[in-house]
């Protein structure tokens, strides 16, 4: 028997048995949580809500970094914030918060030291505090306008001492509150895409105009045109479709390479020489797809799943202003 292979088998055990105790800890510890919420959380909301300035997150260590990650967030949808470390907030970054700012502060004993002028500054210039904390009788507690206490859970370090599970309850409730107050405002799709206009996520939240080709690009033709001249408007526009326009304006119909195999396929429509005497108008699919200028990217990269690489881009008219191309969309990162 090979002993290097039974102690990595015997590592990968321990090793699963451990992740799953840890995540066992800790979502019995989020259902806690959850459970607990009551008024208090909803007038913290409140509180940051009403903040016509900007909620400054602060926290010591590994509250710290769970504090960067809630200002980050809020920041992102819609909740002006940022982070003030508590200890640089002493030697002079307390000129960083100022009225009409609102503070929410992290420590799970309560009684980080770090905070202390932090906590007095809010206090003696009337700035809405809202502490997260693992203790009700705590310092921060008491101080507090609102404290949101976190609920008594073991830590998922072995030793009970590694910040863990407190942490992830700290992360959790802060998702919970962004995301509360995010709801509040009625931040939408498009305002995410202000604050996310890089990357793929800001591809996804682009709106159709930004990828459309319009103008003279468009492929465009009458009804009445015959498929040899149609097949040579396809080939010069290069989309590999046509778009059929009648008289007032409006998309009838498109003609797509899929058509003309279809036309061309044995049983089909018409032999070649039948099919280039025709008209667009008898050829085309009625009815296209289409989508609206303002829609956003990953919604028509929705619409063109399966075979279709080109969307016409129509106003409320129907009325064709531009054509979208899957290609432009996979280049953009929208996939």
């Amino acid at each position: 028997m090979d002993l290097h292979l039974t102690d990595t088998a015997a590592w990968q055990a321990d090793d699963l048995a451990v992740a799953r105790r840890v995540l066992a800890l800790e979502a019995e510890a989020l259902t806690l949580l959850s459970a607990g919420l009551d008024g208090r959380f909803a007038d913290a909301v409140g509180l940051l809500a009403g903040a016509t300035g900007r909620v400054v997150v602060s926290g010591m260590g590994k509250s710290g970094h769970v504090a960067r990650k809630i200002a980050a967030t809020m920041a992102s949808t819609g909740t002006p914030a940022l982070f003030v470390h508590p200890a640089e907030a002493s030697h002079g970054d307390l000129g960083m918060i100022v009225a009409g700012d609102a503070v929410l502060a992290l420590s799970n004993s309560g009684e980080t030291p770090e905070l202390a002028d932090l906590v007095a500054h809010a206090r003696r210039f009337g700035l809405p505090l809202v502490g997260i904390t693992g203790r009700a009788e705590s310092t921060l507690a008491r101080a507090a306008d609102v404290a949101l206490v976190l609920p008594k859970a073991q830590e998922a370090c072995p030793n009970g001492l590694a910040p863990t599970t407190s942490t992830t309850l700290q992360i959790a409730l802060g998702d919970a509150i962004a995301v509360a107050l995010l709801t509040r405002k009625g931040f939408s799709a498009a305002d995410f895409r202000v604050f996310h206009p890089g990357g793929k996520l800001g591809a996804k939240l682009s709106r159709v105009r930004e990828f459309m080709h319009a103008g003279a690009e468009m492929p465009l033709a009458g009804p009445e045109l015959r498929m040899d001249a149609a097949l040579v408007a396809m080939t010069e526009k290069r989309f590999g479709c046509l778009g059929i326009v009648g008289a007032d304006g409006a998309l009838a119909g498109i003609i797509t390479d899929g058509d003309l195999r279809r036309a061309l396929a044995p049983g089909g429509a018409a032999p070649r020489e039948g099919l280039l005497t025709r008209t667009a108008a008898e050829v085309m699919t009625r009815n296209p797809r289409t989508i609206g200028p303002d829609a956003l990217a990953a919604e028509a990269l929705h619409l063109m799943a399966g075979r279709i690489t080109a969307l016409f881009v129509v106003d409320a008219g129907r009325r064709p202003v531009g054509i979208l191309h899957l290609h432009d969309l996979l280049r953009a990162g929208v996939a």
